[in-house]
């Protein structure tokens, strides 16, 4: 389903002119990092098919990510690693990154739509937005160039450890991933705070 530009266009009427949305992706895996990116699409520019990048395929995110890279007024991508995560839990990790993609916009935006969550100690208007990635078309953006950005990591990583099948679950918990840790123990990127511990006593 077609993520819409209603609330960009409300909070424009408002005054707000650079509107971002921000996501992130990554949250639930048991490797690699989170990934937040923040974009402020061109309200003259307009993007067809942008919708929530779990409903699409790879090659459509990828194809959405490189009209979203040209055409958005601004882009940014931040992220959080498994050591950060292991230090401060995912939850704080993901806010950590999402703000971080935020400030890293140039220029900055006037306000910003956030799915789901509110950003602490961001200087800037924001509002959280439930199951924005489905409804807001700033934030479906941000979530296809946080979910590219972060596949193209993990499929870097397989190709430096092809133990794990980084290719096929991008650090998911699937079954073949599960068997590949209980096989060959945590890699660098593993975060060692995620035990799903009924599928790895076999570890311990």
């Amino acid at each position: 389903m077609r993520a819409m530009r209603t609330l960009e266009n409300a909070m424009r009427r408002w005054g707000f002119y650079r509107v971002a949305g921000c996501d992130e992706v990554g949250r639930g895996c048991l490797a690699g990092p989170v990934v937040a990116a923040a974009v402020i699409l061109d309200p003259d520019r307009y993007i067809a098919g942008v919708c929530d990048s779990k409903m699409i395929t790879a090659a459509e995110r990828e194809r959405l990510y490189g009209a979203i890279t040209r055409k958005a007024l601004a882009w940014s991508v931040a992220s959080a690693d498994p050591a950060e995560i292991d230090d401060i839990n995912i939850h704080q990790a993901s806010l950590q990154a999402m703000r971080r993609a935020v400030l890293a916009l140039a220029p900055l935006p006037d306000c910003v739509l956030v799915d789901a969550f509110r950003i602490p100690d961001l200087p800037l208007a924001q509002r959280g937005v439930v199951h924005g990635d489905q409804r807001c078309s700033a934030i479906a953006a941000a979530s296809i160039v946080a979910k590219v950005t972060r596949d193209r990591q993990m499929l870097a990583f397989h190709s430096s450890d092809p133990r794990y099948g980084y290719d096929r679950h991008k650090g998911y918990a699937t079954a073949d991933h599960l068997a590949a840790v209980a096989r060959h123990g945590y890699s660098p990127i593993h975060r060692r705070s995620f035990r799903p511990s009924s599928l790895f006593d076999t570890m311990d």
